[in-house]
């Protein structure tokens, strides 16, 4: 067990909404971010949460890697997004992916505000 664990919360996302509430674009999104990466996408799921009287639902995009995983979290009324990226190191360092594979998301969130935290997990 070993490996990078990156997150990021942001907040006052200025993307389209579109990235915010529609979960077959954001999911589609992700997986052409992960390839980019240079990481393997081996599965892929979406859920968009119901409406609420505070706005549209939001939506949680998870891409499986042969790595390990991404997740996206979005909250449309409050135009905030938090990410999760973990990498395992174990066979080859996958970090550089995991960082371009953050950025890239980050990038496409335009957010006002990132708030990011990174930490390696196990050892040799």
């Amino acid at each position: 067990m070993q490996g990078l664990h990156l997150t990021a919360d942001l907040t006052h996302c200025r993307c389209d909404d579109v990235w915010l509430t529609d979960a077959t674009r954001l999911l589609e999104r992700c997986v052409l971010a992960v390839q980019q990466a240079g990481l393997q996408a081996v599965n892929q799921l979406a859920h968009t949460f119901p409406a609420t009287p505070h706005g549209p639902g939001g939506v949680t995009a998870t891409v499986l890697l042969a790595e390990s995983h991404l997740c996206v979290h979005t909250w449309p009324e409050q135009s905030n997004v938090t990410l999760d990226v973990y990498v395992c190191n174990f066979g080859g360092d996958h970090s550089a992916k995991a960082h371009l594979l953050l950025q890239t998301l980050i990038d496409l969130f335009d957010p006002l505000h990132c708030s990011r935290s990174a930490l390696q997990r196990g050892g040799i």
